[in-house]
């Protein structure tokens, strides 16, 4: 069993004399917080916070990674290309929400690094505080042996909320906003993939409700991080009817464009396809998820041929909202219907379908995504293919069983 990286853990004590400014969100102050690089190796790591909480810090491996869970801050503000600047030993940093009431900081290391000491040393009259990490290059096996999350029973990333208890014979839809908290997914300027998908969700489960006949479980409901694992799971608890996936990604290569649906298959249809998939599989890694010793990355405990029933009624699903995005006049890609292997589709029982409502890599697209009323029309369109397959579905059951 690998040795597991002492997780650091500080309370920090209010005093009288910063009572009051111990009241709210603990928040980073960018001009004093840095990254730098050490003349002779190792890399010294600094956030400046209006006050101390508690905290902890480890490092995962394949790949390198440190990890700084806090209880809690807040980062508006905070851009990674600031913090990061010239340093050259870690090769990005993201930050944000990782569960209610915890937030996570996670570095990736270009070459291996162990912290050698961490501190938060409180200012006695101000309560202001500073993370102090200094991480000095070892070898990649004195790496792997100190590199572990540390061993929390309690700790667990599943969904934003505890699931609703919902009525065993009702209708249920699973929404899936894509990304959340530390993994805010695609990017452009202000624009992010986890914003604008929340939104989406949140209308669409409005949608669906003012149908009637539907319950609606929405895998997060804020900016919180989720887990691949997490969100497949929820779908199985309350006994999901259908599991629909949000995205808006952005792709480097290739002309993305317009509304696409895609269904699980082990062979991406096209390369496009297999880079989205290997995007989103990472969204663990991104979130600073412990994945070794598992057979697959992502969930693969949840990994298993879709049964022969669950197929066509997926392919159903994905054809229904494919004519009433179309309808209602997209823009839809010029091959609206693809295939890839999604981690989050692999529910072997629940028909599951991931939905790329545009790319924001694409300049007509991201205008759509920030337009609301372009949005507004979008939603309804998704409400309107769920409804169809839906009433489409149950009439069908009769003849399945015979």
């Amino acid at each position: 069993m690998r040795a597991f990286l002492t997780a650091i853990v500080m309370w920090i004590m209010a005093l009288p004399a910063f009572a009051q400014d111990l009241s709210g969100l603990a928040r980073v102050d960018m001009t004093a917080s840095t990254i730098t690089d050490g003349w002779f190796g190792g890399t010294d790591l600094t956030l400046a916070l209006t006050q101390g909480v508690p905290f902890r810090v480890f490092v995962l491996d394949q790949p390198a990674r440190l990890v700084v869970d806090f209880r809690e801050v807040d980062f508006a503000g905070v851009t990674s290309q600031a913090l990061l600047g010239d340093a050259g030993r870690m090769s990005g940093v993201r930050f944000g929400t990782f569960k209610p009431g915890w937030s996570r900081l996670v570095a990736d290391l270009a070459e291996p690094m162990l912290p050698v000491e961490i501190g938060m040393p409180v200012d006695a009259n101000t309560g202001r505080a500073r993370l102090e990490i200094a991480l000095e290059s070892v070898t990649p096996d004195a790496f792997a042996a100190r590199a572990g999350a540390p061993v929390d029973p309690a700790w667990g990333v599943e969904a934003a909320a505890p699931p609703p208890v919902v009525d065993d014979d009702s209708f249920v839809v699973v929404i899936d906003p894509g990304h959340g908290g530390v993994d805010p997914g695609a990017v452009r300027d202000s624009t992010t993939e986890k914003e604008l998908m929340l939104g989406i969700a949140l209308s669409l489960r409005d949608a669906l409700r003012r149908a009637g006949g539907v319950d609606v479980v929405l895998t997060r409901d804020r900016d919180v991080f989720v887990s691949l694992t997490g969100r497949v799971a929820l779908a199985h608890h309350v006994g999901a009817d259908a599991f629909v996936s949000l995205h808006a990604d952005s792709l480097s290569s290739g002309q993305a464009r317009g509304a696409t649906v895609y269904t699980l298959s082990d062979e991406a249809s096209d390369a496009a396809s297999a880079q989205l998939a290997a995007q989103h599989d990472r969204s663990d890694i991104i979130a600073g998820l412990d994945l070794t010793g598992t057979d697959d990355q992502v969930a693969a405990v949840l990994m298993d041929l879709a049964r022969l029933e669950t197929m066509p009624r997926t392919h159903n699903l994905a054809t229904a909202l494919i004519d009433s995005m179309s309808v209602s006049g997209g823009p839809m890609n010029r091959r609206p219907r693809r295939e890839a292997s999604f981690s989050v589709l692999k529910s072997a029982d629940i028909p599951s379908v991931l939905v790329e409502v545009g790319f924001l890599s694409d300049e007509r697209d991201l205008a759509n995504l920030r337009d609301p009323i372009w949005r507004a029309v979008m939603v309804e369109a998704l409400a309107t293919g769920i409804l169809q397959w839906r009433d489409a579905d149950l009439a069908r059951q009769p003849l399945v069983r015979q």
